[in-house]
């Protein structure tokens, strides 16, 4: 299925006409920054969309993730017409559409996980050039993980994060 895409006016029109914006993206992204309006069914729970056969428009950060799941958020349309918002919220901010950021909020956690992982990785290349070899494994375990991570969905540093203190409002 191919979902219409629509430019940031054109889903501007299309929401002040009655239709639903979507956010796809997780709950700790929306709550750093959203649209305005936007409601936010996490990609993982879009299933639970309601069918009432209104229009709904689908957005997330860039639009590679609504791209990528069109088939998914089709199906979770129902029979109501569905639009994607071109370029997400990058696009819609970039046009001086307003967004509501609130940067308080934690970082989102997937970029935790690459600050984290970045920075285990290049300390454990560094001492084990400047103290022991054996410090390379650091960094050998941590991408260990994260291809683990990658094939399996299952990511053991992201749910560390999620529960670490400053993100424990975000979740709430």
């Amino acid at each position: 299925m191919t979902l219409v895409t629509l430019s940031p006016a054109e889903t501007r029109a299309a929401v002040d006409a009655g239709a639903r914006l979507i956010d796809i993206r997780g709950a700790d992204e929306h709550a750093r920054e959203h649209i305005p309006d936007a409601i936010n069914v996490p990609l993982d729970r879009i299933g639970e969309l309601p069918h009432d056969g209104s229009p709904v428009v689908f957005h997330c950060k860039s639009g590679m993730r609504t791209a990528a799941n069109v088939a998914q958020l089709g199906a979770a349309a129902g029979s109501g017409p569905a639009y994607v918002l071109g370029g997400g919220i990058d696009a819609w901010r970039q046009a001086g559409h307003p967004t509501v950021a609130d940067r308080s909020q934690p970082l989102e956690i997937m970029r935790q996980v690459q600050i984290t992982a970045g920075s285990l990785v290049l300390t454990g290349v560094l001492l084990g050039l400047f103290v022991a070899p054996g410090f390379f494994g650091l960094s050998a375990f941590v991408g260990a993980g994260l291809i683990f991570a990658g094939v399996t969905g299952w990511c053991g540093m992201a749910n560390l994060l999620r529960v670490m203190p400053w993100n424990r409002r975000a979740a709430a």
